[in-house]
């Protein structure tokens, strides 16, 4: 069957080109929107302001990832936290209403009862993008990336396409063809994750952010896969140096294909908020055209982009309003929530986030990386800084 698939001739007068090469994909590129190098500057307060906004628009969607929205709207009415402007805290939870939902809201994590951020694999992967410049620079290569998979972190901490491919690194398949070979996720959400510190360490710079993008997602992933991580990567080093959510979302969509599905869709929410759409039709319009109840809808890279971009817009620069538009909405929650949160984060800084979201991180980040453990955020900050110095000095 793989042999079938991966043989198979696209279809004929497809609208779509959608090529995994870099150079091919810069071909296919159409500029919205530049930075402007006048305004290039960055502040600590940014760069946590990205990590935490991350940690804490993640915590949000954690406690909940898998609730489909048949379950998490009434859920939430029931708790009085519709429309959504909290945590969901474990003293909203009772027997009565485990017996009610089939989600299973035993044994999940609870804002009024962690510690620092749970371990996750969306927090793991900026860690260990950190971990991968610390050892190869920036000058790193999709094996340097797939090398550093099997060093720091077991079979388990990856799931769907990445767990695909560090298992085909184990059998001796290096990129690309580790993210092709048996690999039926490679165009789902888990390379749009891992974009964030590429974006972090390149203020201002949305082409090299996006290049690095494409290094580290060509492991596992393939077209709009990695498209989603290059347009992530962008915006936030769009992000680093202006806080203007539409030029950020159009700096972002500059670097990859304008022939692509995750363009079109991308753009389709932008025209659709500026031409006056209300939010509800536009998150109904990504339901109606994306099934969360299959597992391919759910956690595929496109709808996931699409509500990353109407939270920004839609949010309006307001942190709180943003996360919980992103993960009240369902599909994959955390990684949504933590996508906007990082990226209003770098955009406003942490002085912009209010207290409350902060206050239960305390700081803290848990880890599974082999070495690492458990991490102060202000120290994963500290080390972004000097990577930003001594990649751009």
């Amino acid at each position: 069957m793989f042999e079938v698939v991966i043989n198979a001739k696209q279809k004929d007068n497809y609208k779509y080109q959608e090529p995994s090469e870099l150079e091919k994909i810069k071909c296919l590129r159409k500029k919205h929107y530049s930075v402007n190098k006048e305004n290039e500057k960055l502040s600590e307060d940014k760069i946590y302001g990205a990590w935490i906004g991350r940690i804490c628009g993640c915590m949000l969607g954690k406690t909940i990832e898998g609730i489909k929205t048949n379950e998490l709207i009434p859920f939430l009415k029931s708790s009085g936290n519709y429309p959504m402007h909290r945590y969901i805290y474990k003293t909203d939870i009772n027997n009565e209403i485990c017996k009610q939902y089939n989600f299973p809201f035993a044994g999940r994590m609870y804002a009024d009862e962690i510690d620092g951020m749970p371990v996750d694999d969306d927090t793991n992967y900026v860690v260990l993008a950190q971990l991968i410049i610390d050892k190869y620079g920036g000058n790193f290569t999709p094996d340097d990336v797939s090398q550093a998979w099997l060093e720091y972190q077991c079979k388990d901490a990856y799931f769907t396409a990445e767990r695909v491919a560090w298992c085909n690194f184990v059998k001796g398949y290096r990129p690309p063809q580790s993210a092709m070979y048996k690999n039926p996720y490679r165009e789902w959400i888990g390379a749009q994750i891992r974009g964030d510190y590429f974006g972090y360490i390149n203020p201002g710079n949305p082409g090299l952010a996006a290049e690095m993008a494409w290094r580290d997602a060509s492991i596992s992933h393939t077209k709009n896969g990695i498209y989603g991580e290059m347009f992530i990567a962008a915006m936030l080093a769009a992000a680093a140096v202006t806080n203007n959510i539409k030029n950020i979302i159009l700096i972002g969509l500059s670097e990859i294909p304008y022939t692509s599905r995750l363009y079109e869709d991308i753009m389709t929410v932008v025209d659709s908020f500026q031409t006056g759409v209300s939010q509800k039709a536009i998150f109904d319009k990504i339901h109606q055209k994306y099934d969360e109840y299959t597992s391919h809808g759910w956690c595929h890279t496109i709808p996931n982009a699409m509500i990353v971009t109407a939270s920004l817009l839609y949010g309006k620069g307001d942190y709180g309003k943003s996360v919980c538009m992103a993960v009240e909405t369902g599909f994959d929650t955390d990684c949504n929530g933590a996508t906007v949160g990082s990226i209003l984060g770098m955009a406003n800084g942490a002085h912009s986030i209010p207290e409350y979201w902060k206050k239960p991180i305390n700081d803290t980040l848990h880890t599974s990386i082999f070495g690492i453990g458990t991490v102060k955020i202000s120290d994963r900050v500290k080390i972004t800084m000097k990577h930003i110095k001594s990649l751009n000095s």
